[in-house]
């Protein structure tokens, strides 16, 4: 299957080295607006996004591998592709349950675990190391970062980010587009557009989106 990667930051190189090894997947493209024109390096195809039209076939799957959850999800929008031309990539070394779902798109990096009955958005990122606990529902485009723990029953809006080392104890909400402080303790729900860091968290400041 071929595999078009839109970024060439940090965030698209771990997702690259994760894909190398498959022999299920060539990586044919790496699309980047930093690039001015297109070439070709070592069999892959270097250019702007604006190239993706041309490049895309019928069994062609691509993948936003942006860290950042606005500019992943303005690029999704842009691109404008059915869900399922979306890649979903899971590590090898990751735990997924056999009941829980995984939306397109998103991205389950090592030693990350999924338990039963999760379910994980499109276009999220599941850090290295992170666990999602059972009945977990998380929205789209979220990134919960490396060693993050959402205990059982958590619920999240849209593009929320956790930080690295954060708990969520169970049962509460992070509200869309929410930021959790890395080795924060979330006790209570967060509301949307809301930063909140501590252990256990308090509210700092409204984001403005």
């Amino acid at each position: 299957m071929s595999v078009i990667i839109i970024g060439d930051g940090g965030h698209s190189r771990v997702i690259q080295e994760m894909l190398f090894p498959n022999v299920k997947y060539q990586v044919t493209a790496i699309l980047d607006d930093k690039q001015k024109r297109g070439f070709k390096q070592n069999g892959i195809i270097y250019a702007p996004i604006a190239y993706l039209a041309k490049l895309l076939q019928q069994d062609t799957r691509v993948v936003v591998a942006i860290g950042g959850n606005k500019i992943r999800k303005k690029i999704a929008d842009q691109v404008n592709l059915l869900p399922e031309q979306f890649l979903s990539v899971i590590h090898s070394t990751a735990v997924v349950s056999r009941s829980a779902a995984i939306g397109y798109g998103t991205v389950i990096m090592p030693n990350a675990v999924i338990n039963a009955n999760a379910k994980i958005g499109m276009h999220c990122i599941i850090n290295t190391g992170a666990v999602i606990e059972h009945d977990n529902n998380i929205g789209d485009y979220t990134h919960i970062s490396p060693n993050a723990t959402l205990t059982g029953n958590v619920t999240s809006g849209e593009g929320v980010h956790v930080g690295s080392t954060a708990t969520i104890i169970p049962g509460k909400h992070l509200g869309s587009w929410s930021v959790i402080g890395a080795g924060s303790t979330v006790i209570e729900h967060i509301p949307a557009y809301s930063k909140a860091v501590g252990s256990p968290t308090r509210i700092i400041e409204r984001i403005m989106i």
